[in-house]
């Protein structure tokens, strides 16, 4: 049973009214606080968790630096932010708990390529942050060559889609990490894609929660755990289920 298992949450949003939002493309969802989060997964070992920016956040910090605040030490936070900001921004937001850089490809498309090469290198040496691409895996052919020469990479919900599997596969074979998150939203078959990646790289599986699942089609639930404990041996699921995420995302003390 997936109770028998502790979890870090590589993947989850916090949507706080009292920040602003903005509507992406006519969509704005509903509240989701650091209160509804922990509440939802009372009933989980939740070791700590990636708090994820999303599209409807655009590069607001302030509630991200107020939900890592809230969740404490065990909690990161992956954030959105235009080319332009200065080193000293960077440092001041690794200081607050941020440890990675996201490139939302799927909501603003190729635009978002345009700086990823320079920007993503240019996080890593000043403060160490991978990036995070929500993309989907029919554009990791024309990527697969700058991917994998970037020095740290994470891509969300197992690459959504079939077209592009392959290549999502070698990159894992190169050392990009795979989100094993938001199942609904994907049209690979998900215990086949699961075992197939962790065949070619065991550490590069983080399992997240993706709560609240925005626009996803179904919402998470615990049996997307179940599925993935089913599917694993238990020194291979602590691995996907925390120690890949907690060694990716750099957390000393866990």
């Amino acid at each position: 049973m997936y109770k028998e298992y502790s979890i870090f949450d590589s993947h989850f949003h916090i949507i706080d009214p009292r920040f602003p939002l903005v509507r992406n493309k006519c969509y704005l969802p509903f509240p989701f606080t650091c209160e509804d989060y922990l509440q939802r997964l009372k009933t989980i070992k939740l070791l700590g968790g990636a708090v994820v920016s999303g599209s409807f956040q655009a590069f607001d910090q302030t509630y991200l630096l107020d939900a890592l605040k809230k969740l404490g030490p065990d909690f990161v936070g992956v954030t959105q932010l235009p080319s332009t900001t200065h080193d000293n921004e960077v440092i001041k937001l690794h200081e607050a708990g941020v440890r990675a850089l996201r490139f939302n490809i799927k909501r603003y498309g190729a635009e978002q390529l345009q700086e990823l090469d320079k920007f993503a290198r240019r996080v890593y040496e000043i403060a160490g942050w991978h990036i995070e691409l929500y993309i989907d895996s029919k554009h990791l052919p024309d990527l697969y060559k700058k991917l994998k020469s970037l020095p740290a990479v994470s891509i969300d919900h197992l690459g959504l889609s079939k077209a592009g599997f392959n290549t999502l596969v070698k990159l894992a074979d190169q050392g990009v990490r795979v989100k094993a998150s938001g199942f609904s939203r994907v049209d690979v078959d998900v215990p086949n894609a699961l075992k197939k990646l962790y065949s070619i790289n065991p550490k590069c599986l983080m399992f997240g929660t993706d709560l609240p699942s925005t626009r996803a089609p179904k919402v998470y639930t615990n049996d997307d755990l179940q599925l993935v404990a089913e599917l694993f041996e238990i020194d291979e699921l602590q691995k996907i289920l925390s120690k890949n995420a907690i060694e990716f995302y750099k957390i000393k003390d866990l």
